[in-house]
C-alpha cells in the first residue's frame, strides 16, 4: 500500500510516498503523540516488521499524516490503528523540526505536531501487532533516566523530544526541575 505524505520539495509541500521522503531525506510533516496517565507515560515498543528503527522503543504513537490530513485527525485515527485507543482528547504542545539518521540509508526529516493526550485510569490497549510489539506505562522521571542510561533502547525522535524539548511537551511534570 502506497502512502502520500506531505512533504516540501523545491519548496513546495507536494504529496510524496512515505518511504521515498525518507529514502531522499526530504522534510515532511509528521505526529507524534504521548499519552499520559497520573505522571506515567505510555510508550510503545516498535514491531520488528518496522522498515526503520524496529524493536526499539518510542512514544505513545507516531506517525505521519496523509496528503491533505489535518494533524489532530492523523493523531486520533492513530491512536485507533495503532493502539486501539478511542476517546481521548490530544492537546497541542508544539512543533519541532529535527533531522536524524534512522539506519539503513535512511533520513526522518520531520516537521512534527506533538501532542499528549490523558488517559483516564482504565484505558484498554489493543495493539495493532504489526505496527507495535508491545506497550509499557513508564513514570516520567523513570522514562528520563532510561533513555539517559540505555540510549541504544529508544528510537532517536523520543531521545531528541525528552533532550531538547522536554519543558514544551511536558510543562507540568518539569515545572520546577
Amino acid at each position: 500500500m502506497t502512502i502520500m505524505i506531505p512533504a516540501w520539495v523545491n519548496g513546495t509541500l507536494q504529496p510524496v510516498e512515505k518511504l521515498d521522503a525518507h529514502v531522499r531525506g526530504l522534510k515532511h510533516k509528521a505526529v507524534s503523540i504521548f499519552v499520559l496517565n497520573r505522571g506515567h507515560v505510555l510508550i510503545q515498543q516498535r514491531a520488528m516488521g518496522k522498515y526503520h528503527t524496529p524493536g526499539l522503543w518510542a512514544n505513545s504513537c507516531c506517525t505521519h499524516p496523509a496528503w491533505n490530513e489535518d494533524a489532530i485527525d492523523c493523531a486520533v485515527r492513530r491512536l485507533e490503528e495503532e493502539l486501539g485507543i478511542a476517546g481521548l482528547d490530544p492537546i497541542h504542545r508544539d512543533q519541532i523540526e529535527y533531522r536524524v539518521d534512522v539506519g539503513g540509508g535512511l533520513v526522518e526529516h520531520e516537521v512534527v505536531d506533538v501532542y499528549v493526550a490523558e488517559a483516564p485510569d482504565d484505558l484498554t490497549l489493543a495493539p495493532n501487532p504489526e505496527e507495535v510489539m508491545a506497550t509499557r506505562w513508564v513514570g516520567f522521571y523513570d522514562l528520563c533516566a532510561d533513555v539517559a542510561r540505555n540510549p541504544n533502547h529508544y528510537t532517536p525522535w523520543l531521545k531528541i523530544y525528552l533532550q531538547q524539548h522536554i519543558t514544551a511537551i511536558f510543562p507540568d511534570m518539569v515545572r520546577g526541575v
